[in-house]
């Protein structure tokens, strides 16, 4: 059954995903989506878990659907590591130092703030 889960919160976090690259536009080349996509499921899953720890009772299968489930879909690391590639090749090294660094930094920040958000 929490295969299950895990199965259906993913469809629904990559399909959101999805959407969300079609109405997200890459300016000058840099791969808005998936930093949008990326940072906002940091910040979801510094929620949820922090939701988790300050509130027990939850169905653990609640917890697969949401974090391992939607945040697993919804984040993309095969995405974000492509599209760093793909910088470096296109020689545009400065706009991959800043999508990797921003990345991480943000990524980390968004998730430590849904935790704080939950905590307090």
């Amino acid at each position: 059954m929490s295969v299950l889960f895990v199965a259906l919160g993913g469809a629904v976090g990559s399909l959101l995903r999805y959407l969300l690259s079609l109405v997200i536009p890459k300016v000058a080349g840099f791969p808005w989506p998936t930093f949008i996509a990326n940072v906002c499921g940091c910040l979801l899953i510094g929620i949820f878990s922090g939701l988790f720890m300050k509130c027990g009772g939850f169905s653990p299968n609640l917890k697969l659907f949401l974090i391992t489930g939607f945040c697993g879909g919804f984040t993309t690391f095969s995405t974000f590591a492509n599209e760093n590639i793909a910088l470096l090749q296109s020689g545009k090294v400065g706009m991959f130092v800043v999508y990797a660094l921003t990345s991480f930094v943000v990524g980390l920040a968004a998730c430590a703030a849904g935790l704080w958000l939950m905590r307090s």
